[in-house]
């Protein structure tokens, strides 16, 4: 008996307008009893074929779209998919050896993350159906890249949605540290105990476009992990340029990709509302203050303390800009919408007592790509203001 989901009447328009998602409430029937992981067949109410998905009967997320063919998710399944993500990246981004392969639901493989770093390749698995497929993946590519080393950086508390361990491993090789170009900036990149997957890939396109701001500037980076934004600013030429972090080994690794670049940056260990703050006290002001905290909110419930701290740590980061000067603030929560984000940098700069004009406002790298009928797929804003 095939394994399938039957919608409620109705429950189907949301799919067919090219969302991947199906939740349990959606659902009015189950047959051929599938289990965790199991690729399953999708019908309307009237048991139209609508395609094929991953099941998990505890997740939120019950049903995980694949495709509208009825095809094998097989080893060819994924060579075509990953081979189309591939030329999109080179595409996107001729002769680099590192980017962001595959983007889950945004290159149609939901719940599957695949990094490239030069010869290393970095997964996140983020759904049951992908954890089942793990060897075939690996399989895959290992076929097309021949990588040095293949690592899973399945370390993220969302796992546990879909009933899988919180882990980091290595899967094939012999990860080892790379050095990536990152448009003429250095970083040294750890694929196994690195950020995320080893490196904040998404704000790539937004740290080229702070080099416009930072010439000859005063700038003050604050969130800079490893020191990503800071070091561009120091690439752009930057009058000086300064780094704060509360975390002592991402300050460390800030200041051994300082030392791979020759760039002459302070970096500094900080909690960065009490280092704002004092510096306001202090009377300190910067050309260019640039905000990339991390995420406020994991959840729809803290989405107002959530805007309650952007709207406090922007106001702060407003007040020690000389006039003239540039906030640079991003979000990386997907619950805080366009609008609430930017309605908080509004309401931040009426609290600081400063005019503000918004210069530049994207999102993530395209190598992140967006589904529009799917709005989780859009999580970072990154806004760039002119201060009065």
């Amino acid at each position: 008996m095939k394994k399938q989901i039957i919608l409620k009447k109705n429950e189907e328009h949301r799919i067919v307008a090219g969302h991947q998602w199906v939740f349990s409430n959606e659902i009015a029937s189950l047959r051929g009893n599938p289990e965790i992981g199991d690729v399953v067949e999708l019908l309307r109410h009237d048991e139209k074929f609508l395609g094929l998905g991953f099941y998990h009967p505890h997740s939120l997320i019950t049903f995980r779209f694949l495709t509208t063919e009825q095809e094998d998710i097989s080893a060819n399944f994924f060579e075509r998919r990953i081979q189309q993500s591939l030329a999109l990246r080179q595409k996107l981004y001729p002769g680099a050896e590192t980017f962001r392969l595959v983007h889950g639901e945004g290159d149609f493989l939901p719940g599957l993350v695949i990094d490239k770093y030069n010869e290393f390749i970095s997964l996140q698995i983020l759904s049951a159906g992908m954890e089942k497929r793990i060897t075939l993946i690996c399989d895959v590519l290992e076929s097309i890249f021949h990588p040095k080393a293949i690592v899973a950086r399945n370390d993220v508390a969302i796992r546990a949605l879909e009933e899988l361990p919180i882990e980091k491993k290595i899967l094939r090789g012999n990860p080892s540290i790379t050095i990536i170009d990152d448009d003429g900036v250095k970083f040294e990149v750890d694929i196994l105990q690195g950020q995320k997957t080893g490196f904040f890939l998404d704000q790539r396109e937004n740290r080229k476009a702070v080099h416009r701001y930072a010439i000859g500037a005063t700038v003050l980076d604050c969130f800079c992990n490893e020191g990503g934004f800071a070091l561009h600013a120091a690439a752009a030429q930057a009058a000086s340029v300064r780094g704060i972090d509360i975390s002592e080994s991402a300050v460390a690794k800030a200041k051994v990709n300082a030392r791979l670049n020759t760039a002459a940056v302070e970096f500094v260990i900080g909690d960065v509302l009490d280092a704002l703050k004092q510096l306001g006290e202090d009377r300190k002001r910067f050309d260019v203050v640039i905000l990339d905290p991390p995420s406020f909110t994991k959840s729809k419930k803290n989405i107002p303390a959530a805007l309650r701290g952007y709207k406090e740590i922007n106001a702060a980061a407003l007040r020690i800009l000389s006039p003239g000067g540039y906030l640079v603030s991003s979000s990386c929560s997907h619950h805080i919408t366009e609008d609430g984000f930017l309605s908080t940098i509004e309401q931040a700069a009426v609290k600081a007592k400063r005019d503000i004009q918004l210069l530049e406002f994207t999102g993530a790298a395209p190598d992140h790509p967006i589904i529009p009928a799917m709005p989780e797929t859009k999580y970072l804003k990154f806004g760039i203001f002119s201060v009065r």
